[in-house]
C-alpha cells in the first residue's frame, strides 16, 4: 500500500473527498473549526487513483491531534497505516503525544483507536450541541440509532 502526501494531490481532489464522505470538507469539534481540505494529511489511493483512505492532522505545542480519518475499504489495514504515518512525523517532530476527538455514537473508531494503544482521556458532555450551532448538518442520530451529543477525546503517548 503506498502512502502519499496530500501535497501530491491537487486541494480540489481532497475537497470533492471531503464533500463526497461528509457533505463538507469543514470539520467542527470542540478544539476548533478546520477545513480538512486545506491540512496537513496523507492519502491512500487505489489502482485508479481515487483516494480510499485520507488522514488529516494538526501539531502544534508538541502534541499532534489527528483531525480527520477515513477508510473507505474497512478491515485492509489502511486506517492502521495511515495512524502510523501520522504517529512517525509526530515522533520525529518531538511530539509527546497523539490525539484525536469523536463522537459518542462513532463505536467503531473507539474501538478502533484503543486496539491502536490510545487511552479515553476526556468526555465533553454536550459538545456536539455546540458545534451544530456552526454546522448545523451534523446529525441528531448517528451510528446504531445512537444520539449524538458528547465527544471523546482518546490519547496516545508517544
Amino acid at each position: 500500500m503506498q502512502i502519499i502526501s496530500s501535497e501530491q494531490l491537487s486541494k480540489d481532489k481532497i475537497h470533492k473527498f471531503f464533500i463526497k464522505q461528509w457533505g463538507s470538507s469543514e470539520m467542527v469539534i470542540s478544539t476548533g473549526i478546520f477545513n480538512c481540505a486545506q491540512l496537513e494529511g496523507f492519502a491512500v489511493l487505489n489502482t485508479d487513483g481515487e483516494i480510499i483512505g485520507y488522514i488529516t492532522f494538526i501539531i502544534s505545542d508538541k502534541e499532534c491531534e489527528i483531525i480527520s480519518l477515513d477508510s473507505l475499504e474497512e478491515g485492509k489495514g489502511i486506517g492502521t497505516a495511515l495512524v502510523q504515518k501520522v504517529e512517525a512525523i509526530a515522533k520525529a517532530k518531538h511530539c509527546q503525544k497523539v490525539k484525536l476527538i469523536t463522537t459518542n455514537d462513532n463505536l467503531y473508531a473507539l474501538g478502533f483507536y484503543q486496539k491502536r494503544g490510545f487511552d479515553l482521556t476526556a468526555l465533553l458532555k454536550g459538545a456536539v450541541e455546540k458545534a451544530r450551532e456552526w454546522k448545523p448538518v451534523i446529525p441528531q442520530v448517528g451510528n446504531d440509532g445512537i444520539p449524538i451529543r458528547d465527544e471523546i477525546v482518546l490519547s496516545k503517548r508517544l
